[in-house]
């Protein structure tokens, strides 16, 4: 009998496999206003609300765990980490905040199709976050919830 991974726990980390884990911590705690929560060589995760965030250095994931293929060329992201905001006004609060700390943005909050207000910026290692709050009516019918 076989159980799918979602059936049997919550994702409960996600990992940024990072190239520089002082540059990381650095970015996340000064510019992003994360508490780190533990460091190890390699490693560090942050306090985080219902998931933990975690950065684990590239070579030493390769190095401890044996896992390979880790490089890709740079700016192809393979993953998008998404915050959710109360109101649109706190996408425009916290973009011109975290501007101010050098946080480099793609551009300015705008208003998408999807009915939400979102703003993208990227972290040392070029991974792509994403600010959003729903505009009125939430996520309405562009997204089909699936029973």
């Amino acid at each position: 009998m076989s159980m799918a991974v979602a059936s049997i726990s919550r994702i409960s980390d996600v990992c940024l496999l990072v190239e520089d884990i002082e540059r990381t911590v650095t970015f996340y705690v000064d510019k992003l206003g994360f508490r780190l929560r533990r460091r190890a060589e390699g490693f560090a995760d942050f306090h985080g609300e219902g998931v933990t965030l975690a950065a684990w250095e590239i070579d030493h994931i390769g190095q401890h765990a044996g896992v390979s293929k880790l490089r890709s060329p740079r700016h192809a992201h393979k993953v998008c980490v998404a915050v959710r905001l109360d109101t649109p006004d706190e996408i425009d609060r916290l973009h011109a905040e975290l501007t101010a700390k050098g946080v480099p943005f793609y551009g300015p909050p705008e208003n998408y199709v999807w009915n939400a207000r979102c703003a993208y910026f990227t972290d040392p290692d070029d991974t792509l976050w994403e600010l959003y709050a729903w505009l009125d009516g939430g996520p309405g019918d562009y997204h089909d919830e699936q029973p």
